[in-house]
């Protein structure tokens, strides 16, 4: 028998998935959720998330009810319920990633080396290290994704947020190339990082040619 919940639970399958072909969830370490109306699909604890079904996606109400599934959720549920209680955002990631789980065990902020960044809002903060699953942990992401659509968690992992698990999956795959070449610039020297003035002019640059967008090409 089909709910109401099951796009979502499928959508969430899926997008753990395609996370886990590209290296940034490995074994049972993250989760994704999706919001809906007065509830949240989350990945279950302890999912392979590699062969994450429909069946391996809980539904828990605001008030952590279990509405639909058979498993209990992510330990990290308070992260996720806690970011959408303060902001608009559709859908999170959360990743042990390697390269963005590096750079959060390095650095206090990612800062800008690469304007593709300011797609997720400018330097990324790294949330203060707290214990997996607590409440403190919670608070540290949301203060850190202030203005942001990803922060790194001390020692931990990453967190991407989206209006849409697309958006989502995708802030998280970016995340971990700008993690990636934050690693790769560091071996060669000192990182170039873009000034404040060059950030604006790419934001400018981006509004004025719909950067980003599928365009009709010009007769």
């Amino acid at each position: 028998m089909t709910t109401a919940y099951d796009g979502a639970r499928d959508a969430v399958a899926a997008a753990s998935r395609r996370l886990a072909d590209a290296g940034l969830l490995v074994g049972t370490a993250g989760n994704v959720s999706v919001r809906g109306d007065g509830w949240v699909a989350v990945t279950a604890t302890g999912v392979v998330l590699a062969d994450c079904t429909a069946e391996h996606v809980s539904v828990v109400a605001d008030d952590g009810s279990l509405l639909a599934g058979t498993l209990a959720p992510t330990s990290e549920l308070a992260l996720h319920q806690g970011v959408y209680r303060t902001t608009a955002t559709g859908a999170v990631v959360h990743t042990h990633a390697p390269f963005s789980t590096a750079v959060a065990c390095v650095l206090d902020e990612l800062p800008v080396l690469h304007y593709q960044q300011l797609l997720l809002g400018g330097a990324i903060a790294v949330a203060p290290y707290a214990t997996f699953g607590s409440d403190d942990l919670a608070a540290h992401v949301r203060d850190a994704l202030a203005g942001r659509q990803a922060a790194l968690m001390a020692n931990h992992g990453s967190v991407a947020v989206g209006a849409d698990l697309d958006a989502a999956v995708e802030h998280a795959l970016l995340l971990e190339w700008l993690c990636q070449l934050q690693h790769r610039a560091s071996a060669l020297g000192t990182p170039r990082v873009l000034t404040e003035a060059q950030q604006t002019d790419v934001i400018e640059a981006a509004i004025r040619l719909r950067y980003g967008t599928t365009q009709e090409n010009p007769t």
